[in-house]
């Protein structure tokens, strides 16, 4: 087991090298919608593509998150296959939010062996993720 300094910087170590590996700018939190964000997780179990639809109003939330699940065929047809759809996720921290991810389990950040099978993972669950995003934004956005 590594201790809390040990274990933070093999996670910093992680980051570097998948920038590294796979140098371009993400779209991440410039989706242009607030609280509507991309982003990758990583844990010494599994490795996680998500999407993160976090208003703190829960019909704006629910709104962009049946946006989504309007176009779940598509996405998953042409896009990201395997994705979880879930409208209530409550975080560690006790607030709900509305989440969409796909993931791959038995993969870790300590173990480096899985690095290049996790960032593979990141770089092409992403792409696909972001691929759909903008070709669908305006659909999307529009909640009103």
């Amino acid at each position: 087991m590594y201790s809390k300094e040990e274990s933070q910087r093999i996670k910093r170590e992680f980051w570097v090298a998948f920038a590294e590996k796979y140098p371009r700018k993400w779209v991440l939190y410039d989706t242009k919608i607030k609280d509507f964000s991309f982003k990758f997780y990583v844990d010494n179990k599994k490795a996680q593509v998500l999407i993160d639809i976090e208003q703190r109003n829960d019909e704006k939330r629910i709104a962009y998150f049946e946006k989504l699940e309007a176009l779940k065929n598509i996405l998953e047809e042409e896009f990201i296959k395997d994705l979880v759809f879930e409208k209530e996720y409550t975080l560690e921290s006790g607030k709900t939010i509305s989440r969409i991810w796909v993931e791959i389990t038995g993969v870790g950040f300590s173990n480096r062996t899985n690095w290049d099978t996790i960032f593979d993972f990141f770089n092409e669950k992403m792409h696909a993720l972001e691929m759909f995003y903008l070709e669908y934004d305006e659909f999307i956005k529009d909640i009103e």
